[in-house]
């Protein structure tokens, strides 16, 4: 499910590719994809330190960059809470800007698309530590780029040098 929901997000919510994501949780050729390795072995002692405690730190991080800085609402004047309710994160704050950024210039910055991945590796290498399909402890760093650190590259395509012959 974790690999159909990287997808999607990846879609949507980061406006990250054109191509719509397939209705499947195989492995496909779509630019996202989530991979989680089975482990031979997992600590039991840790199970409830590992899944909460541990993970707190973690959570307050990723906290700031998806919860709601802005929310607003009617108030029901019976309850004391809000009805038709919404917010907007400093994730749908980028993600907002980087579509108005493609509307107008037909190009995703960057740095922008560079950061909001970023985000979104953080959070999704936290989400199997805490639903305890890992027990590596996750690295606290924003992995921007094409590739995340310690994976190994692909190899890019073979080019051979080409000479050109100028006039004498």
């Amino acid at each position: 499910m974790l690999r159909w929901s990287w997808r999607v997000t990846f879609y949507a919510g980061t406006l990250g590719s054109d191509r719509y994501p397939p209705f499947t949780l195989a492995r496909t050729d779509y630019p996202a994809d989530f991979d989680v390795a089975y482990p031979e072995h997992l600590s039991h002692g840790l199970v409830l330190v590992k899944s909460w405690l541990l993970a707190i730190p973690q959570l307050i991080i990723i906290n700031l960059f998806t919860a709601d800085l802005l929310y607003w609402g009617t108030r029901d004047n019976s309850a004391s809470s809000y009805q038709n309710a919404a917010g907007i994160s400093l994730l749908g704050v980028l993600v907002v800007i980087a579509g108005f950024s493609l509307l107008f210039t037909t190009r995703y910055p960057q740095g922008l698309f560079d950061f909001v991945l970023g985000i979104n590796r953080w959070v999704y290498r936290v989400i199997p530590y805490i639903a305890l399909m890992r027990d590596e402890y996750p690295p606290f760093r924003l992995d921007q780029g094409e590739h995340e650190p310690g994976d190994v590259a692909s190899p890019g395509p073979v080019t051979t040098p080409q000479f050109v012959n100028t006039p004498a």
